[in-house]
């Protein structure tokens, strides 16, 4: 297995992390999961369920994640759920498998609610499974696979980041 990539380990300090959203608009998070790896480890994770906006969810989303209005309506909004993060992440880059997506999502739920977006930094695991690997696609679960997780439920929040962070210890 070791001979499809060479592991090029050198990201130590970061935090994976993956949204779902309720409906097409990336403003529509409503579920939110991160892994804090510092020096090479998983030392905190953090889940949450967010109140999306807007708060509707489409037929497609739900059928992808399993979530609905019934799941989400008792629960905080983007800007509640997000105090609980910031101090978690303070310092870190963040890392995505389909950057271009969750950084999307980042941006469009701090502008939905008027709040100042700090420019994360980001890192994508999609684009480095592109680069180092040899899969017949790169897909979370199957580049996971390919680097010794096995992600078990999928399109969960916290799941998804888990793997992200077990591509990201292999490629980043």
């Amino acid at each position: 297995m070791w001979g499809k990539f060479i592991i090029f380990a050198v990201m130590k300090d970061f935090v994976a992390i993956d949204f779902e959203t309720a409906n097409g608009r990336r403003s529509s998070v409503c579920s939110v999961g991160i892994v804090i790896v510092r020096d090479g480890r998983i030392v905190d994770r953090f889940y949450s369920l967010i109140q999306p906006s807007p708060n509707y969810y489409n037929r497609w989303t739900t059928a992808v994640h399993g979530l609905t209005r019934r799941d989400t309506d008792d629960q905080p909004t983007f800007p509640e759920v997000w105090t609980r993060i910031e101090p978690l992440i303070e310092g870190l880059p963040l890392v995505a498998h389909n950057r271009p997506f969750d950084e999307s999502c980042l941006k469009a739920a701090f502008e939905e609610y008027g709040m100042d977006y700090p420019g994360y930094e980001f890192y994508c695991t999609l684009a480095a499974s592109r680069r180092k690997l040899r899969l017949p696609n790169h897909q979370l679960h199957v580049s996971a696979a390919a680097c010794g997780f096995d992600l078990e439920n999928h399109h969960n929040a916290l799941a998804d980041a888990e793997a992200c962070a077990a591509i990201a210890l292999k490629l980043l």
